[in-house]
């Protein structure tokens, strides 16, 4: 094998005769060879690596020799990449040697097309697994049950994931072959340098704002920047969350972009076990600044519809979410706290705009509950307010044209690359609230908020509605689609109830077409 390499290498240094010959055969057998059954040789497993070692050693050989061969390399790559359909093993293959040239010299040459080239991948296997192919059982560490319409009640898939975490992908090809993908990935990150980890994180940025920010099925992929930032923390996490609520507060954005940075500012300050309070607060003042400079500028024009301030709402939810997650940890901090304090709620929620009346109501009541323990609502939130009774406002963000708000970050449910996502991801149950010592009932009321407390549609538009079911349960499962409610009644019975409404863990991405989401406003 040495000699033949050394053969490839010689011969691609032969001017203008044999350099793609030479480099189309060297990318050809970053795949092993698939024998019966789609399985691979077990020589070629027990060999992979030191394979793996002399094809990048002479690509790399040929690329330091023939300067035109890093363009020409690239070219190659482009056109060889995996596609949806093809074997697992082959596609993990090929990533993982592809992604050994992601070092020293060749990653600055050929770097980002090969990592745009990877996440490209990993997106389309992540939005051809559909919600359908997903079913969950949670029982102790909070990954949201999806409860799913039509399946098969005695259908058993295989149980795995961590600490009685039962997840099933039926089988689902895409997800498996992405699952392993996301560990090769992973396992690249993890062995860089804190030098190369920046490049490549800046690089990430730019592909994510590219290829992933937009992409409202994706359910998975996003994951790779929410790992990359946990290896440094400081840098790359803080950095990341000040990226996103850039994205959020500047005007020249677009709308779409804009919706979906608030979606993942936060969902990230939410689930990122690794960002400190002192960020979470930072990004905060930030946000609550915009929303108020934004009231401000409505306060000076003619009321408007309310689909015209869906980037306000979605902004208010955000920030509401994320105290419901991390307002008892920044109230360990005085100086935070006292930060926190001075932010102007008061006019926030009292502006005409009336976001507690627009914004899903188990965030609401969740949020106000907490604040009102810590002190930091009692002064302004009206009673009724406080119960966050839906009105006309509510169900007109609503209906037929609502904006389907959704946090990115939901619980994962890959079962081999959960390994690199769950240290670092604070899931419901872990979350101290201001009241959790309240009464022992809060325990048993709060335990299973990652868990099942709503049905989930398709990110397809093929949801399937039994249309013979009763009305009650009809409008339940569609209020629990939706970020916002629908019917006032069911609101008015789940505070009747002795658990009053639940913080959801999970909600769901947009299947409405992108025209939903565009504002006529001008907003600041």
């Amino acid at each position: 094998m040495v000699a033949l390499l050394d053969l490839i290498t010689r011969l691609a240094a032969v001017a203008d005769q044999y350099l793609r010959e030479c480099l189309q055969m060297l990318v050809n057998n970053f795949t092993p060879p698939i024998v019966e059954r789609n399985e691979v040789p077990t020589w070629a497993v027990s060999r992979k690596k030191d394979i793996f070692s002399h094809l990048c050693g002479s690509l790399k050989t040929i690329s330091d020799t023939v300067p035109l061969a890093p363009r020409m390399l690239r070219d190659i790559i482009d056109r060889s990449m995996p596609k949806l359909f093809d074997n697992k093993a082959k596609m993990i293959s090929f990533v993982e040697c592809m992604l050994g040239l992601d070092t020293d010299r060749m990653g600055d040459l050929i770097g980002a097309i090969l990592l745009a080239k990877v996440v490209d991948l990993l997106t389309e296997l992540d939005v051809n697994i559909t919600w359908e192919d997903i079913l969950q059982e949670e029982h102790d560490k909070g990954i949201f049950e999806m409860e799913l319409e039509d399946l098969d009640a005695d259908d058993d898939g295989d149980g795995f994931g961590q600490a009685g975490t039962k997840v099933c992908l039926g089988g689902n090809a895409c997800a498996e072959k992405l699952d392993g993908l996301m560990v090769v990935v992973c396992e690249h990150l993890k062995s860089l340098d804190r030098q190369r980890l920046y490049k490549e994180f800046v690089i990430l940025k730019t592909i994510f704002r590219a290829s992933l920010l937009r992409v409202h099925r994706s359910k998975f992929a996003q994951f790779i920047m929410f790992y990359t930032c946990s290896l440094d923390p400081k840098t790359l996490g803080e950095g990341f969350a000040v990226f996103l609520t850039d994205i959020v507060t500047e005007k020249k954005e677009d709308p779409i972009s804009r919706m979906s940075a608030v979606s993942y500012v936060g969902s990230y300050l939410s689930r990122a076990r690794f960002i400190s309070a002192d960020t979470v607060v930072t990004i905060l003042k930030k946000l609550v600044d915009w929303c108020v400079d934004y009231c401000d500028h409505q306060s000076k024009r003619e009321a408007t519809p309310i689909p015209n301030h869906q980037l306000f709402y979605a902004t208010c939810q955000a920030v509401m979410y994320v105290l419901c997650f991390r307002l008892r940890s920044i109230m360990d901090y005085p100086n935070l706290k006292s930060d926190l304090f001075h932010m102007p709620f008061g006019f926030l929620f009292r502006h005409r705009l009336e976001p507690l009346k627009v914004c899903l109501p188990s965030i609401v009541n969740e949020f106000l509950r907490q604040a009102k323990d810590a002190g930091l609502v009692a002064a302004f939130v009206d009673p009724a307010a406080e119960d966050a009774i839906e009105s006309d406002l509510s169900r007109t963000f609503g209906g037929i044209n609502r904006l389907d708000m959704f946090f990115p970050f939901d619980p994962y449910l890959l079962k081999e690359s959960d390994r690199y996502i769950r240290p670092n991801f604070e899931f419901w149950s872990m979350v101290k609230t201001t009241y959790s010592d309240d009464t022992d009932d809060d325990d048993d009321e709060l335990e299973d908020l990652d868990a099942p407390e709503m049905n989930v549609g398709s990110l397809d538009d093929h949801v399937e509605i039994d249309i013979n079911s009763d009305d009650d349960d009809l409008e339940y499962s569609m209020n629990k689609m939706s970020i916002t409610p629908h019917h006032s009644f069911l609101h008015q019975m789940a505070m009747d109830s002795d658990g009053g409404l639940s913080m959801p863990a999970r909600i769901r991405p947009s299947t409405s077409p992108p025209s939903r989401w565009a504002m006529s406003g001008e907003s600041p």
